[in-house]
Protein backbone atom coordinates (compact mmCIF):
# COMPACT_ATOMS: atom_id res chain seq x y z
CA UNK A 1 0.00 0.00 0.00
CA UNK A 2 1.06 3.33 -1.03
CA UNK A 3 2.31 5.87 2.14
CA UNK A 4 -0.61 8.46 1.01
CA UNK A 5 -3.63 7.12 -0.58
CA UNK A 6 -6.45 9.45 -3.07
CA UNK A 7 -9.68 8.75 -3.44
CA UNK A 8 -11.93 10.75 -5.33
CA UNK A 9 -15.54 10.55 -4.93
CA UNK A 10 -18.63 13.42 -5.59
CA UNK A 11 -15.68 16.06 -6.03
CA UNK A 12 -14.23 15.78 -2.99
CA UNK A 13 -10.24 14.45 -2.92
CA UNK A 14 -9.99 12.12 0.31
CA UNK A 15 -6.36 12.10 0.90
CA UNK A 16 -5.28 9.32 4.11
CA UNK A 17 -1.81 9.29 5.40
CA UNK A 18 -1.41 5.67 5.37
CA UNK A 19 1.71 4.95 7.71
CA UNK A 20 -0.41 3.65 10.27
CA UNK A 21 2.21 1.19 12.53
CA UNK A 22 3.78 4.47 12.53
CA UNK A 23 1.06 6.36 13.83
CA UNK A 24 1.49 7.99 10.17
CA UNK A 25 5.11 9.57 10.60
CA UNK A 26 7.06 11.17 7.59
CA UNK A 27 9.69 9.91 5.46
CA UNK A 28 10.96 11.44 2.84
CA UNK A 29 8.77 9.17 0.38
CA UNK A 30 5.61 10.15 2.19
CA UNK A 31 6.36 13.78 2.81
CA UNK A 32 6.93 13.72 -1.43
CA UNK A 33 4.15 11.56 -1.66
CA UNK A 34 1.57 14.16 -0.31
CA UNK A 35 2.94 16.75 -2.65
CA UNK A 36 1.93 14.86 -5.92
CA UNK A 37 -1.47 13.65 -4.57
CA UNK A 38 -1.96 17.50 -3.80
CA UNK A 39 -0.53 18.77 -7.07
CA UNK A 40 -3.15 15.76 -8.87
CA UNK A 41 -5.96 17.73 -6.68
CA UNK A 42 -5.00 20.75 -7.89
CA UNK A 43 -5.02 19.80 -11.41
CA UNK A 44 -7.99 17.91 -11.30
CA UNK A 45 -11.18 19.65 -12.43
CA UNK A 46 -13.34 16.60 -10.83
CA UNK A 47 -12.03 18.03 -7.35
CA UNK A 48 -13.55 21.02 -5.81
CA UNK A 49 -12.54 20.49 -1.98
CA UNK A 50 -9.40 18.03 -0.27
CA UNK A 51 -9.97 15.87 2.92
CA UNK A 52 -6.84 15.21 4.43
CA UNK A 53 -7.14 12.69 7.38
CA UNK A 54 -4.55 9.75 8.83
CA UNK A 55 -5.21 5.79 8.67
CA UNK A 56 -5.83 3.98 11.98
CA UNK A 57 -5.14 5.81 15.41
CA UNK A 58 -3.12 8.86 14.60
CA UNK A 59 -3.27 11.56 12.03
CA UNK A 60 0.30 12.15 11.99
CA UNK A 61 2.96 11.93 14.64
CA UNK A 62 5.00 14.53 12.85
CA UNK A 63 8.64 13.38 11.16
CA UNK A 64 10.09 9.82 11.23
CA UNK A 65 12.98 10.38 13.70
CA UNK A 66 14.54 7.20 12.54
CA UNK A 67 15.00 9.46 9.60
CA UNK A 68 16.66 12.30 11.02
CA UNK A 69 19.47 9.76 12.72
CA UNK A 70 19.59 8.12 9.50
CA UNK A 71 23.44 8.34 8.04
CA UNK A 72 22.27 7.70 4.89
CA UNK A 73 18.73 10.20 5.02
CA UNK A 74 18.36 13.46 3.93
CA UNK A 75 19.21 15.56 6.66
CA UNK A 76 17.58 18.10 8.42
CA UNK A 77 18.79 20.65 5.88
CA UNK A 78 16.42 18.99 3.18
CA UNK A 79 13.66 17.66 5.87
CA UNK A 80 11.99 21.32 5.66
CA UNK A 81 13.27 22.80 2.36
CA UNK A 82 12.34 19.52 -0.17
CA UNK A 83 10.15 17.31 2.30
CA UNK A 84 7.68 19.75 4.82
CA UNK A 85 7.75 23.24 3.46
CA UNK A 86 6.22 22.72 0.03
CA UNK A 87 3.55 20.73 1.45
CA UNK A 88 2.67 23.59 3.91
CA UNK A 89 2.27 25.87 0.57
CA UNK A 90 0.76 23.53 -1.57
CA UNK A 91 -1.91 23.53 1.23
CA UNK A 92 -2.14 27.29 0.80
CA UNK A 93 -1.83 27.99 -2.32
CA UNK A 94 -4.24 25.32 -3.98
CA UNK A 95 -7.45 26.97 -4.99
CA UNK A 96 -9.91 24.63 -3.54
CA UNK A 97 -10.66 24.36 0.45
CA UNK A 98 -8.70 21.98 2.46
CA UNK A 99 -10.26 20.18 5.42
CA UNK A 100 -7.65 18.60 7.95
CA UNK A 101 -9.99 15.67 9.90
CA UNK A 102 -7.64 15.11 13.05
CA UNK A 103 -8.51 11.54 13.77
CA UNK A 104 -6.04 11.21 16.61
CA UNK A 105 -2.39 12.09 18.29
CA UNK A 106 -1.26 14.92 15.82
CA UNK A 107 2.41 16.20 17.19
CA UNK A 108 5.16 18.09 15.38
CA UNK A 109 4.93 18.77 11.96
CA UNK A 110 1.97 16.85 11.85
CA UNK A 111 0.26 19.10 14.45
CA UNK A 112 1.23 21.90 12.49
CA UNK A 113 -0.14 20.69 8.60
CA UNK A 114 -3.26 20.40 10.05
CA UNK A 115 -3.06 24.11 11.01
CA UNK A 116 -2.58 25.26 8.10
CA UNK A 117 -5.66 23.79 6.27
CA UNK A 118 -8.36 25.89 5.92
CA UNK A 119 -10.59 23.97 8.57
CA UNK A 120 -9.60 21.84 10.97
CA UNK A 121 -12.07 19.21 12.69
CA UNK A 122 -11.15 16.40 15.42
CA UNK A 123 -12.28 13.81 16.91
CA UNK A 124 -12.86 13.78 20.74
CA UNK A 125 -10.10 11.69 21.67
CA UNK A 126 -7.32 13.45 19.44
CA UNK A 127 -5.00 15.92 20.71
CA UNK A 128 -2.24 18.05 20.04
CA UNK A 129 1.06 18.91 20.82
CA UNK A 130 4.49 20.73 19.68
CA UNK A 131 6.71 17.96 20.50
CA UNK A 132 9.97 19.66 18.98
CA UNK A 133 11.42 21.14 22.40
CA UNK A 134 11.23 17.20 24.01
CA UNK A 135 14.48 16.74 21.78
CA UNK A 136 15.79 20.68 21.43
CA UNK A 137 14.35 21.87 18.09
CA UNK A 138 11.66 24.54 17.44
CA UNK A 139 8.21 23.88 15.81
CA UNK A 140 8.71 24.23 11.71
CA UNK A 141 6.38 23.25 8.85
CA UNK A 142 4.43 26.57 9.37
CA UNK A 143 3.79 25.95 13.18
CA UNK A 144 5.43 29.45 14.22
CA UNK A 145 3.74 31.19 11.91
CA UNK A 146 -0.16 29.44 12.27
CA UNK A 147 -0.03 28.52 15.82
CA UNK A 148 -0.01 32.14 17.49
CA UNK A 149 -2.64 33.59 14.71
CA UNK A 150 -4.60 30.84 15.95
CA UNK A 151 -4.69 31.15 19.36
CA UNK A 152 -2.55 34.15 20.30
CA UNK A 153 1.19 35.17 21.25
CA UNK A 154 1.51 34.08 24.41
CA UNK A 155 -0.61 30.93 24.58
CA UNK A 156 1.48 29.21 21.81
CA UNK A 157 4.44 30.18 23.16
CA UNK A 158 3.71 28.76 26.04
CA UNK A 159 2.56 25.20 24.30
CA UNK A 160 5.70 25.34 22.25
CA UNK A 161 8.23 26.17 25.10
CA UNK A 162 6.40 23.34 27.72
CA UNK A 163 5.38 20.73 24.84
CA UNK A 164 2.26 20.30 26.79
CA UNK A 165 -0.10 17.49 25.14
CA UNK A 166 -3.88 19.35 24.59
CA UNK A 167 -6.92 17.19 24.15
CA UNK A 168 -9.37 18.37 21.50
CA UNK A 169 -11.74 19.69 24.20
CA UNK A 170 -9.37 22.06 25.30
CA UNK A 171 -7.95 22.55 21.29
CA UNK A 172 -11.64 23.60 20.62
CA UNK A 173 -11.98 26.32 23.29
CA UNK A 174 -8.29 27.79 22.60
CA UNK A 175 -9.33 28.35 19.28
CA UNK A 176 -6.96 25.65 17.31
CA UNK A 177 -9.86 23.48 15.49
CA UNK A 178 -13.33 24.55 14.10
CA UNK A 179 -15.09 21.74 15.50
CA UNK A 180 -14.91 18.47 17.45
CA UNK A 181 -17.08 15.10 17.40
CA UNK A 182 -17.37 11.92 19.24
CA UNK A 183 -15.38 9.45 17.88
CA UNK A 184 -18.29 7.38 16.71
CA UNK A 185 -19.64 9.90 14.48
CA UNK A 186 -16.33 11.68 13.25
CA UNK A 187 -15.73 10.35 9.89
CA UNK A 188 -19.44 10.73 9.02
CA UNK A 189 -19.33 14.15 10.27
CA UNK A 190 -15.88 15.18 8.88
CA UNK A 191 -16.73 14.40 5.58
CA UNK A 192 -20.04 16.18 5.33
CA UNK A 193 -18.05 19.08 5.50
CA UNK A 194 -15.31 18.25 3.01
CA UNK A 195 -18.58 17.46 0.53
CA UNK A 196 -20.49 20.53 1.32
CA UNK A 197 -17.53 22.74 0.58
CA UNK A 198 -17.74 21.14 -2.86
CA UNK A 199 -20.90 22.19 -3.47
CA UNK A 200 -20.00 25.77 -2.53
CA UNK A 201 -18.89 28.66 -5.32
CA UNK A 202 -15.11 27.64 -5.01
CA UNK A 203 -13.95 30.07 -7.13
CA UNK A 204 -15.32 32.88 -4.57
CA UNK A 205 -13.83 30.30 -1.76
CA UNK A 206 -10.29 30.28 -3.39
CA UNK A 207 -10.56 34.74 -3.65
CA UNK A 208 -11.64 34.47 0.14
CA UNK A 209 -8.18 32.15 1.15
CA UNK A 210 -6.16 34.16 -1.17
CA UNK A 211 -7.28 37.27 1.22
CA UNK A 212 -6.84 35.39 4.24
CA UNK A 213 -3.35 34.22 3.03
CA UNK A 214 -2.33 37.76 3.56
CA UNK A 215 -4.48 39.55 5.86
CA UNK A 216 -1.60 39.62 8.95
CA UNK A 217 0.87 41.14 6.52
CA UNK A 218 -1.50 43.79 4.84
CA UNK A 219 -1.76 47.09 5.95
CA UNK A 220 -5.22 48.04 7.01
CA UNK A 221 -5.41 49.75 3.43
CA UNK A 222 -4.14 47.68 1.19
CA UNK A 223 -6.53 44.80 2.81
CA UNK A 224 -9.43 47.52 2.15
CA UNK A 225 -7.58 47.41 -1.61
CA UNK A 226 -6.95 43.53 -2.48
CA UNK A 227 -11.20 42.89 -1.05
CA UNK A 228 -11.89 45.66 -3.67
CA UNK A 229 -9.60 43.62 -6.38
CA UNK A 230 -11.06 39.97 -5.20
CA UNK A 231 -14.74 41.09 -5.02
CA UNK A 232 -14.30 42.39 -8.48
CA UNK A 233 -13.18 38.88 -9.97
CA UNK A 234 -15.45 37.30 -7.58
CA UNK A 235 -18.79 38.76 -8.96
CA UNK A 236 -17.04 38.13 -12.67
CA UNK A 237 -17.69 34.33 -12.05
CA UNK A 238 -20.44 32.40 -13.18
CA UNK A 239 -21.05 30.99 -9.55
CA UNK A 240 -21.73 35.06 -8.83
CA UNK A 241 -24.60 35.18 -11.23
CA UNK A 242 -25.87 31.86 -10.61
CA UNK A 243 -26.23 32.60 -6.85
CA UNK A 244 -27.61 35.23 -7.29
CA UNK A 245 -30.59 34.39 -9.99
CA UNK A 246 -31.13 31.47 -7.46
CA UNK A 247 -32.02 33.86 -4.83
CA UNK A 248 -34.38 35.93 -6.84
CA UNK A 249 -36.20 32.52 -8.06
CA UNK A 250 -36.08 31.01 -4.35
CA UNK A 251 -34.49 27.81 -5.01
CA UNK A 252 -30.98 25.67 -4.03
CA UNK A 253 -28.07 27.22 -6.39
CA UNK A 254 -26.35 25.00 -8.54
CA UNK A 255 -22.64 25.98 -8.32
CA UNK A 256 -19.83 24.58 -10.99
CA UNK A 257 -16.84 26.33 -9.33
CA UNK A 258 -16.17 28.86 -12.44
Amino acid sequence: MESVLLDVSNNVAYITLNRPEKLNAFNREMALLLQSKLDECSASAEVSSVYITGAGKGFSAGQDLAEVIDPNGPGMEKILSEQFNPVIRKIRTIEKPVVAAVNGVAAGAGANIAFCCDIVVASASSSFIQAFSKIGLIPDSGGTYFLPRLIGFQKASALMMTGEKINATDAERLGMVYKVFDDEVFSEESKKFAEALAQMPTRGLWFTKQALNKTFNNSFKRQLKLEDELQQEAAATDDFKEGVKAFMEKRKAEFKGR
